[in-house]
């Protein structure tokens, strides 16, 4: 009875452990070329319940290598299993492995031989596990290696580990559990005579493990306190932006644009803080030529050094009305450009430390900062500005007389542009008599039609695909770069001058301070990689260029006026007015997934807090009562015994009953000391309590286990002494 009672434990025991190592397997189709794990597993757990069995190494080894053998043979080997030519594939490929390795060229083993060796591997594992967990029980080292394992694949690799993560604590936990109650049984010397006794601790374990698991869910988080290590690593490997053909890429702003698409990290990095009037977009560049994959830049001449103090580049005319504002940047050391961000209107900059000039690209207002000859970070710097306002009247009778020049330069197109996307852009615009009224309709299209915005799984087109194609046709999920790309190339399909800009949004307001005038008040902004930014420039003669923003979850911050000298008609401007009504909040690609998923779940997103404060309330609940119900114990334990001591009439049970009252009368201060007979601490017990009940009890329990006397006849009057001690003791 005992060794299968013992058995049970083992195999319970061990079945965490096999549990433990699965999480190890799981990752492989992810982070390696493992197209499906099934056969691993599968035979991980042959070899784990073959050590589990303890079957003699003669037997056990050839039932593991037949395994082996049936696996390579499914999945590489052609031949008929066992025979000469099956045995030849097999020495062929081990050989052929084998110089390899002896020649370091390790990216040149087969994927038979890495699949043997990983076989054998899983092999070794199941005799250390046993080891571990069975012999030894030292399962803490393992459990701790798991949840490194889990943390250093969900952080370095696209693995995601959180759940991970929480079955590891929990099986852990479970694991130290059982553990530490074998060892005790071990120490005491107590004899595990049946899993009936299994609920005296099982209830609790399993109770502080359910406590500890919803607690540790429910409690609130620290976000992530570094930069996720990813990008820098991928960077240092091959490079960073949006460009390089990478399916993930790091956010952020780069100069390679040249291959667009894939998903990108996010990375919260700050890169210059901006004490500003309001929310602006900072400006780099803009490019001009569409490739079908990515943009270039055809226009990086003529380029001009200027005195910062002086800057001739505009985006737009005189005829624009503007407003002088002043606004400080500071920038962080992880900004590793040497450019300057600048609001639409920049006619200064000053305040730098340092003799630096400019070098101003005339067609893409690109500005890189110089000291003497070299490229030079600057670190703070005043900027003052002339921020525009557009009047819809104006923008709306603009017409089209474009110059030649802006028209050779900003309505290029591949010549393979799929043709439905031409007919897609007429169909747009369809109807709309003015420049301003199509490119709002273009502007408009995305939100209305479905589009999702993402920065995960986010498709790179292949060769024969076009970039803004497969957005527009295909996918229709996608960030900032799908959409001010599709926009650009939707208006120039049109014969509409546009451009593709990149910089950064305006950041999180994190503080707010008073101007130097002392008559008005500037807000602080934290601009970050997260923010970096891509929207589109629309030419309109006798004005210039006019930023759009299409992207959904961001809101232009342009500013856009009816002059109230104009007479208003029923449509115009007033309702062009109304629809482009400015949201205050300004997005970036790290909130607006989340702000998209809020919006589109609005009951789950009002009752977030309160589903948290559920949680906490029902795990305070949980640890109120398992305090309680540790406390009285002895007294709910008792309870229950009486009930099934008046129903049974066997020895085991009646010998039960005993040692509980000795358990109660010891946790009341009645301790029996080692060297003291039952008869002594019998007649200690009812010197305390002045009587003779614990004498008469003991005298029958002896004669029960050492004279194998039955007590049936006695079993009413030794219950009631039973019970009369156990309620003397707890009152």
């Amino acid at each position: 009875m005992q060794d299968r009672h013992s058995t049970v434990y083992r195999m319970i025991l061990y079945g965490i452990g096999f549990l433990l190592f699965c999480e190890w397997l799981r990752p492989l189709e992810m982070i390696s070329q493992t197209d499906d794990v099934r056969i691993f597993f599968i035979f991980a757990a042959f070899c784990f319940f073959v050590s589990f069995l303890q079957v003699p190494w003669y037997l056990s080894m050839p039932l593991k290598g037949l395994g082996v053998a049936f696996i390579l043979d499914g999945l590489y080997i052609g031949e008929l299993i066992f025979s000469p030519g099956w045995f030849a594939v097999l020495t062929e490929q081990v050989t052929f492995n084998i110089q390899m390795i002896s020649g370091q060229e390790w990216w040149q083993m087969t994927p038979l031989f890495r699949s043997l060796l990983f076989l054998i591997l899983l092999w070794l594992m199941s005799y250390l596990l046993y080891y571990w967990f069975v012999v030894a029980r030292r399962m803490f080292f393992f459990v701790l290696l798991t949840i490194l394992f889990v943390a250093v694949v969900d952080t370095f690799t696209v693995y995601d580990g959180s759940w991970a993560i929480i079955r590891t604590f929990v099986i852990g936990m479970a694991a130290l559990g059982l553990s530490s109650f074998a060892k005790e049984m071990d120490k005491e010397s107590i004899v595990f005579k049946g899993l009936h006794k299994a609920k005296v601790w099982l209830f609790p374990l399993i109770g502080v493990i359910l406590f500890s698991s919803a607690a540790a869910y429910a409690s609130p988080k620290f976000a992530p306190q570094w930069p996720d290590p990813v990008p820098y690593l991928e960077s240092a490997a091959g490079g960073t932006g949006s460009g390089g053909g990478r399916t993930i890429q790091k956010v952020g702003y780069g100069e390679d644009d040249s291959q667009l698409g894939g998903s990108f990290v996010q990375d919260d990095t700050p890169i210059f803080t901006a004490t500003v009037d309001g929310d602006r977009y900072w400006r780099i560049e803009s490019k001009d030529t569409y490739t079908g994959k990515g943009w270039t830049d055809t226009l990086e001449q003529p380029v001009m050094t200027t005195d910062p103090f002086d800057i001739p580049f505009s985006t737009f005319t005189e005829e624009v009305e503007t407003e002088t504002q002043t606004a400080q940047i500071e920038m962080t050391r992880f900004a590793s450009f040497r450019k300057l961000v600048y609001p639409y209107g920049l006619t200064s900059v000053g305040n730098l430390e340092g003799e630096f000039n400019l070098r101003v690209h005339n067609n893409t207002g690109e500005m890189d900062t110089y000291q003497g000859d070299a490229p030079a970070k600057i670190s703070t710097a005043e900027l003052t500005y002339e921020f525009p306002s557009f009047e819809y009247s104006q923008l709306r009778e603009s017409g089209n007389n474009d110059p030649q020049e802006i028209r050779d330069q900003y309505l290029q197109l591949p010549e393979n542009l799929p043709e439905r996307v031409r007919n897609l852009a007429s169909q747009i615009v369809e109807g709309e008599d003015n420049r301003y009224d199509q490119a709002k309709a273009v502007e408009r299209y995305f939100s209305a039609n479905g589009f999702e915005y993402s920065t995960t799984d986010v498709p790179v087109p292949g060769d024969d695909e076009d970039y803004v194609d497969q957005f527009l046709f295909e996918s229709q999920i996608g960030y900032c770069d799908n959409y001010s790309t599709s926009m650009v190339v939707l208006l120039r399909s049109e014969g509409i001058p546009a451009r593709w800009v990149k910089g950064f949004t305006g950041g999180e307001r994190i503080d707010s301070v008073e101007n130097e005038e002392g008559d008005g008040v500037q807000n602080v902004y934290e601009v970050t990689s997260g923010n970096a930014h891509s929207w589109v420039e629309v030419y309109f003669p006798d004005v210039g260029w006019v930023p759009f923003e299409p992207t959904q979850g961001f809101s232009n911050n342009a500013d856009f006026y009816t002059d109230v000298d104009v007479e208003e008609t029923e449509e115009d401007p007033a309702a062009g007015a109304a629809d482009d009504t400015q949201d205050e909040t300004m997005g970036n690609p790290q909130q607006v997934e989340e702000e998209d998923e809020a919006s589109g779940n609005a009951d789950a997103a009002s009752s977030s807090g309160s589903t948290t404060f559920t949680a906490v309330l029902t795990g305070t609940v949980l640890l109120a009562a398992g305090i309680l119900l540790y406390v009285t114990r002895y007294r709910w334990m008792a309870a229950l015994l009486i009930r099934r001591y008046r129903r049974s009439e066997d020895e085991e049970t009646y010998e039960k009953a005993y040692h509980f009252l000795l358990k109660v009368l010891n946790h009341k201060g009645l301790k029996r000391k080692p060297d003291q007979t039952l008869r002594d601490y019998a007649l200690k017990v009812d010197q305390h309590f002045q009587s003779n009940e614990m004498r008469r009890l003991t005298s029958n329990y002896e004669r029960v286990i050492y004279g194998n006397e039955s007590q049936k006849a006695q079993w009413q009057k030794v219950t009631e002494l039973w019970e009369n001690l156990i309620k003397k003791t707890l009152s």
